[in-house]
């Protein structure tokens, strides 16, 4: 029995809030249960050195723990990178470039700000279930100001952690879960339901390939659900 009795297959509830910040061209508070995370776009008219003159854009994401988002607090020291949060925002801004066609934004640059409010376990995921929200609003955003031609955007991509818990193949861990689980994986889908990347650890013994597909086929159902709620929260917005 898992603790929070939710069934293996069942997900926890998912919240996408938008324009919960004034001054980003796109943001949204994504909740996957109790865990919490402020996704904010923003527009810089600038890429990297390395894209310069190129005549194409640009999609990078930072991500943060706030100081008292996990059951004890995270130092704020500026000098000292922290490894996870380097590896998490990278395989944020890879999954948010496989749906954007960087060719067609211009030289210009978003930059998609992922900060965790409150963490119970899959915050790389609800990070870029939620950043892709504040990037398509703020793809909206800038198309309707005239300044670009094309939709950049060519598709939609979701997140989802699955794992092994207690012997059973399960979906959406939360950390009383991700914390004693044997295997945990996480599945970033686009709609196509095709798998963009996938991270995966057997923290216990090793997994089956049998195993790895029933997990994908758990993240592949929630992952209808969750494009669902997508198009919903970005539709809403003028």
């Amino acid at each position: 029995m898992r603790p929070s009795k939710r069934t293996p297959n069942q997900i926890r509830e998912v919240s996408l809030e938008t324009n919960v910040n004034k001054y980003a061209e796109g943001s949204c508070l994504v909740k996957f249960g109790d865990t919490h995370v402020l996704c904010t776009a923003s527009i810089d008219e600038k890429v990297p050195p390395f894209l310069r003159g190129k005549n194409q854009g640009w999609v990078t994401a930072e991500y943060n723990m706030l100081a008292r988002s996990t059951h004890s607090r995270n130092s704020r020291d500026p000098m000292k990178p922290n490894g996870r949060s380097i590896e998490i925002q990278r395989l944020i801004g890879r999954s948010l470039r496989s749906v954007i066609d960087v060719k067609k934004l211009g030289e210009r640059q978003i930059i998609i700000d992922c900060d965790v409010i409150q963490a119970d376990g899959g915050t790389r995921c609800a990070a870029i279930t939620g950043g892709y929200v504040a990037l398509a609003i703020a793809v909206k955003k800038i198309m309707s100001q005239g300044l670009l031609k094309q939709n950049p955007l060519i598709g939609s991509v979701c997140a989802l952690s699955c794992g092994i818990f207690q012997g059973e193949v399960v979906a959406d861990l939360d950390y009383a879960e991700d914390s004693k689980c044997d295997v945990d994986a996480n599945f970033v889908i686009n709609q196509e339901f095709n798998l963009i990347e996938i991270q995966g650890t057997a923290e216990q013994g090793a997994m089956s390939f049998e195993q790895i597909s029933q997990m994908y086929e758990l993240a592949k159902a929630a992952a209808k659900e969750i494009f669902e709620l997508q198009k919903e929260a970005i539709d809403v917005v003028s």
